[in-house]
C-alpha cells in the first residue's frame, strides 16, 4: 500500500519538477530523474513482494535491482550538492557568480552519477533468478548451488555493501549536509531563503526516512548467522516496512522543493491547463 502511493505520488511530483528549466533547477531536475526511475521500479517491486516470488525473467531481475541501487544512491548524492550548493551560494556569493555555470553543475553531476554505477557493481555481479523446489522463482543475491559455498561469498559480500552504503550513501552526506546547513544559518539569519528552507526541510526528511533503514540493516548484517538459524526474526518485518519508509523519501522531494515556495501558485497555474 505504502509504495503504491508512492508510485502515485512520486510520479505526479517529479514529472513536475522535471518541468522547471531555470538554471538554478539543474540539480532538482537530476533528482527528480532519480526519484522517478525509482518510482518506475515499485509496480515489479509490489507484484513481486504481495506474490512472494519474481514473475519478469532474468534482465529485468538484474535491471530493476540496477537501478533501485543506481538511483537510490544518485538521489542521496544530489540532495547532499544541493546542500553543498546552498552553502557555496551563501558563503561564497561572489566566487559562485562567477564560477557557478551550468557545465560544472553538469560535469559534477555526471561524476556523481558515475559513482552511482560504480558501487551498483555487486548488484550488477550477484544479483539473479533462483528457482526453489517448488518451482518459484525469486530474485536474490546469489552465487552457488551449494549452500555452504555461497554463504561464504554472500555473507561478505552482504556485510561489506551494507557498511559502503552506511558510510557513503549515509553517514558522509548527512555529515556535509550538517556542515552545510550549519555555515547557512550563521549567515543568512533573517534573510528571505524559501528555497534554503524547502532545502533544510528536505535534509530532514531524507534523515528521517534513511536513518531507520540503515539502522535496522546494520542490525541484520551484525546478527545474519543467528537470522539463518531462525532468531530475531523480528529484523526481516522491520526491513521491509523501513525499506517503505525509505521509498516514500522518492515522492517527499518533489513536495518539499517545487511545492515548497513563494512561487508555488504561479508554477501550478502556468503548468496545469
Amino acid at each position: 500500500m505504502v509504495h503504491g502511493i508512492t508510485f502515485v505520488l512520486g510520479i505526479l511530483g517529479n514529472g513536475l519538477v522535471m518541468m522547471t528549466r531555470r538554471v538554478t533547477f539543474i540539480c532538482y531536475v537530476n533528482l527528480a530523474l532519480a526519484d522517478l526511475s525509482f518510482i518506475a521500479t515499485l509496480p515489479f517491486l509490489i507484484v513481486s513482494m504481495a506474490k512472494e516470488q519474481w514473475f519478469f525473467g532474468w534482465f529485468l531481475c538484474k535491471l530493476i535491482y540496477i537501478v533501485v541501487d543506481m538511483n537510490l544512491y544518485g538521489s542521496i548524492f544530489l540532495i547532499t550538492l544541493i546542500a553543498l550548493d546552498c552553502c557555496i551560494c551563501v558563503q561564497h556569493p561572489v566566487w559562485a557568480q562567477n564560477h557557478r555555470t551550468i557545465g560544472l553543475a553538469k560535469r559534477v553531476i555526471i561524476g556523481l552519477w558515475i559513482l552511482a554505477l560504480v558501487l551498483t557493481l555487486p548488484v550488477t555481479i550477484f544479483i539473479t533468478t533462483v528457482k526453489d523446489e517448488e518451482e518459484k522463482i525469486y530474485c536474490l543475491f546469489y552465487c552457488s548451488d551449494i549452500i555452504e559455498e555461497g554463504m561464504k561469498v554472500m555473507i561478505p559480500v552482504s556485510i561489506a555493501c551494507t557498511i559502503i552504503w552506511f558510510v557513503i550513501g549515509f553517514s558522509i552526506p548527512v555529515s556535509i549536509i550538517t556542515i552545510c546547513y550549519g555555515v547557512i544559518a550563521a549567515n543568512v539569519r533573517k534573510k528571505p531563503v524559501t528555497l534554503y528552507e524547502s532545502s533544510l526541510l528536505s535534509q530532514f526528511t531524507f534523515f528521517l526516512c534513511w536513518f531507520s533503514f540503515h539502522l535496522v540493516a546494520l542490525l541484520t548484517v551484525v546478527w545474519v548467522r543467528e537470522m539463518m538459524n531462525g532468531k530475531y526474526l523480528i529484523l526481516l518485518i522491520l526491513f521491509n516496512l523501513v525499506k517503505s519508509l525509505a521509498a516514500l523519501n522518492s515522492c517527499l522531494n518533489p513536495i518539499l522543493y517545487f511545492f515548497v515556495g513563494q512561487n508555488f501558485q504561479k508554477r501550478l497555474m502556468y503548468y496545469l491547463p
